[in-house]
């Protein structure tokens, strides 16, 4: 009988991926992030391991929208006070904070548990071209 392979966390090297948003549909691009982030690009993928590489991206400002999102499309906080909802549309947020809107698509995508909150840190993104993660050599995402 074959036994099943389970990394363990010394097996496990994860690398540095570089991923420029510019002209990218927000989308895919976060459906190819998140699939970075759970390793599913690796031979060793195990559900539930951590087994991802750290995802950097760059040109977040520059990120493409199809259709009437940038209007349509809010994200919503609530301040738990009474009328405390606030909202903000796309188009607004990606004039404010544009690593938001990447990091909010990427998350909706993620497994909503330990794990998820665990990859979640793993990526960065930053609205120009200036990352201070050089000293790690990503490699960029074709």
């Amino acid at each position: 009988m074959n036994k099943t392979y389970y990394p363990k966390a010394n097996e496990i090297e994860p690398g540095w991926v570089l991923v420029d948003a510019s002209n990218q549909n927000l989308g895919r691009l976060a459906t190819k992030i998140a699939s970075i982030l759970l390793g599913k690009t690796h031979p060793q993928f195990t559900p539930g391991v951590d087994t991802g590489d750290y995802v950097v991206v760059i040109n977040a400002s520059q990120v493409q929208v199809t259709g009437k999102k940038l209007d349509e499309k809010f994200y919503y906080h609530h301040s738990n006070y009474p009328s405390g909802l606030k909202s903000i549309s796309l188009r607004q947020q990606l004039e404010r904070h544009p690593e938001r809107v990447i990091q909010a698509a990427v998350w909706g995508m993620l497994p909503h548990n330990k794990l998820g909150k665990q990859l979640i840190k793993k990526l960065k993104v930053y609205p120009g071209l200036d990352h201070p993660h050089a000293a790690q050599s990503p490699m960029p995402l074709e």
